[in-house]
């Protein structure tokens, strides 16, 4: 006999993740992202017929809760002509990554009173890559957190 009163425990927590297809196609009436054939898309033209629906990633920056937090640290940053530069390859990294996969956006970027930099992106893919490629071309420590049952991941670069 099945037990009605146990809770199915998830594999991992998202609260973005609604475990449903949307109607296809479905745009999002923030972004423009179009859903289709089971993913977000961007497209050219959105079909005039769509059903309008907020993207996951577009709910996640409408409520402040972010994915994936990128923190960027140490005296090396605080150069201007090199804060200017890592800056760029944060923005380039974000730009290839969105234009393949629409829901892997930055959410916000804070400069904090120590110089550092926090990065805060909608999908932990994304604050990998971020992490990944600022660690790869300008070397220094890095290092990184999987909290796999919240799908969220912290990534730390330092060089002084």
């Amino acid at each position: 006999m099945r037990r009605l009163d146990r809770m199915i425990e998830e594999k991992f927590h998202d609260p973005y993740y609604e475990g449903r297809k949307y109607r296809e196609p479905t745009v999002c009436p923030k972004c423009g992202a179009v859903f289709r054939n089971g993913r977000w898309t961007w497209e050219k033209e959105v079909p005039k017929d769509a059903d309008k629906n907020m993207c996951p990633a577009c709910r996640r920056i409408k409520d402040k809760y972010p994915a994936g937090v990128v923190v960027l640290e140490g005296n090396f940053i605080k150069d201007p002509s090199k804060k200017r530069d890592i800056m760029n390859l944060v923005k380039n990294t974000e730009e290839k990554a969105k234009s393949l996969h629409p829901l892997e956006r930055i959410m916000e970027i804070k400069e904090n009173e120590d110089g550092s930099i926090e990065i805060l992106t909608t999908d932990p893919h994304l604050a990998r890559r971020i992490g990944e490629a600022v660690a790869k071309a300008y070397k220094g420590e890095f290092e990184i957190k999987y909290l796999e049952e919240e799908r969220f991941v912290r990534a730390h670069w330092r060089r002084d």
